[in-house]
């Protein structure tokens, strides 16, 4: 969940973009519900509906805001399995680890994509529709990957949202 505090402290490490407390308080809400309506948005960050229609696009613009997405509860799709699969990657194929990455963001039940520093090399985050299929998944994009040289897949039992 994005706060002032982290948005502050994101802000001083990387000097990219300068945000004011305004476009701290339009971030706030739309971190909290992106469907919020224009009109109470500027009301909540105390300006104009004109000059908030103007700042998000100036966010979205300038990469902070990078989209607005639909949060989609897997279960009611009976995607009822839910892991985190950690992938490690041979030595000798680290140049091809970032292509290999891309290359899983667009295969069947794929959620995210982490590209880490550290062990594993790559966190794949998946649904599946039963254990079986979870099972083929790993053995048909992971285990026959020359790129990779080990899996290792946990179930999610619960997965927390921030509080907000």
């Amino acid at each position: 969940m994005l706060n002032s505090k982290s948005i502050k402290n994101h802000y001083s490490q990387q000097n990219t973009v300068r945000l004011d407390d305004i476009d701290l308080v339009i971030l706030r809400e739309l971190g909290r519900d992106a469907r919020t309506p224009n009109n109470l948005l500027a009301s909540r960050a105390g300006i104009a509906p004109s000059t908030c229609l103007g700042r998000v696009r100036a966010l979205q613009d300038s990469g902070v805001i990078r989209g607005f997405h639909a949060d989609i509860d897997p279960m009611m799709l009976g995607l009822r399995i839910t892991a985190m699969i950690s992938v490690m990657v041979h030595p000798e194929s680290r140049n091809a680890m970032l292509d290999s990455a891309q290359a899983l963001r667009a295969l069947p039940g794929v959620q995210d994509v982490f590209v880490l520093g550290g062990t594993p090399d790559i966190l794949v985050h998946v649904v599946s529709d039963s254990i079986e299929t979870l099972r083929d998944f790993v053995a048909e994009h992971l285990g026959s990957n020359p790129t990779f040289s080990s899996t290792q897949t946990n179930i999610v039992f619960e997965h927390l949202s921030p509080a907000g």
